[in-house]
């Protein structure tokens, strides 16, 4: 596998993966907009959430200093392609997103399947490849939510932490507990669903049977590095412990 970071791949491999280890898994840890490509959109866009999980690659990155731990990152927006969706829906290339139009992403046919061959289907095939060839105790899904949407600013979200599964909930009953006792407002499968949006865990993880940790942490909860530091440090703990429960 080529580690992306130094390339125009649609992924970044960071840390060292072991067998038995743990797979920090973000499909939205990059704003980047690859060179040809014009989303048609305020360059400022490609800081807020429509374009980035914002903090998540910071976690990532300093939970795969500790050994045992590695990071496969997204290297794209999620404007550009949303890894974590189904190829044939249109959200993989939205547009729209949050109450913003993305004038770039109105594409024909030969276009969308362009994106897909660059980006989406290369960034599968090499974490599918990843998992055959180090198979992780656990996988964590790694994303971040804002405190409420631009488009429904009522809708406030109070939970700190979310946790997210579809029909494999073994380690989801292990965390919620784990967090909870850390005095955090967990959301069980808050914001939303993880069985409405779980594309990339559905297909990766639970297809194969693999265990994974599918989790959301409010954006302010992360914007510092003093705040990024302590939940890979927290999230690096549960997720030792929840492999070894499963093991």
């Amino acid at each position: 596998m080529t580690n992306g970071a130094m390339s125009d791949a649609p992924y970044r491999l960071i840390g060292q993966p072991r067998f038995g280890g743990i797979l920090v898994v973000s499909d939205h840890a990059s704003a980047r907009v690859p060179s040809g490509i014009d989303l048609g959109i305020a360059p400022e866009l490609l800081g807020q959430h429509i374009a980035i999980d914002l903090g998540v690659a910071e976690v990532a990155e300093l939970m795969a200093q500790r050994p045992g731990i590695a990071g496969f990152m997204g290297n794209v927006s999620r404007l550009v392609c949303d890894f974590n969706r189904e190829e044939h829906f249109p959200a993989v290339m939205p547009l729209a997103s949050d109450g913003r139009a993305i004038p770039g992403n109105a594409l024909d046919h030969a276009g969308r399947e362009a994106r897909l061959v660059r980006y989406f289907r290369p960034y599968h095939a090499a974490l599918a490849h990843l998992l055959d060839d180090v198979p992780p105790a656990l996988i964590l899904s790694l994303h971040s939510f804002t405190p409420c949407l631009a488009s429904h600013p009522e809708q406030q979200r109070p939970w700190q932490v979310g946790v997210l599964y579809n029909a494999d909930e073994r380690a989801a009953r292990l965390a919620i507990p784990m967090l909870e006792g850390e005095g955090l407002v967990v959301g069980d499968q808050q914001p939303y669903s993880g069985r409405l949006l779980n594309a990339t865990m559905n297909r990766h993880a639970e297809a194969e049977g693999r265990p994974y940790l599918g989790i959301e942490i409010r954006q302010d909860q992360i914007a510092s590095a003093q705040r990024q530091a302590v939940w890979a440090k927290r999230l690096a703990r549960i997720c030792n412990q929840i492999a070894i429960a499963l093991g």
